[in-house]
């Protein structure tokens, strides 16, 4: 075993970027903290996020502290603001994507059981560091999950659960494809 060179680590990139067609997009509620935001703005650009979709108070990732963080990756990122969630949301579905709130909350399935179409188009919708989605944000997503966790700590940070839920939307885009399907030679 031995790292990738650049050549080697561009062509592995463009085999798994072939393999992912699907589109994944975000709406962040209220999520009021630059380096949150910096952070999800390079997971979305790593994972080829189509599109952020911006509610309340949140933070864009033009923000000199978001970028920051996300080290300029905010340049490859697509983002609408909107004033309310219900307009987020509203934009989304017209965009075509199923909004599926990643919150702890009363009827919420883990990640891994969720339920979604083949092919479906996801927006996962995360909210504020402390306080999460709004009632009003859950009460207009199509579905609700959440990340199981096994220590005495009851939550994960905002950006640490966008790019688990990102990651396991893209990991059953893969799985979907089939053994074999992609090039991990590079």
């Amino acid at each position: 075993m031995r790292p990738l060179g650049p050549t080697e680590l561009k062509r592995l990139h463009r085999a798994w970027q072939r393999a992912s067609t699907g589109r994944v997009a975000l709406l962040l509620e209220n999520v009021q903290t630059p380096w949150n935001v910096g952070a999800i703005s390079r997971t979305a650009a790593a994972l080829r996020v189509d599109h952020l979709y911006l509610a309340g108070t949140t933070v864009a990732p033009s923000h000199p502290r978001a970028g920051k963080t996300a080290m300029g990756t905010e340049r490859y990122l697509e983002w609408s603001r909107h004033p309310t969630v219900v307009e987020a949301a509203a934009a989304a579905r017209q965009d075509g994507y199923t909004v599926v709130a990643l919150e702890l909350a009363a009827g919420a399935r883990p990640i891994f059981a969720l339920e979604l179409t083949a092919g479906a188009e996801v927006c996962l919708a995360l909210g504020h560091e402390d306080h999460g989605l709004t009632p009003a944000c859950l009460a207009l997503c199509d579905r609700v999950t959440f990340i199981p966790q096994l220590g005495r700590v009851g939550s994960l940070n905002v950006a640490v659960a966008a790019a688990i839920g990102v990651y396991e939307l893209r990991r059953r885009q893969w799985e979907a494809l089939g053994p074999g399907r992609v090039d991990l030679d590079p």
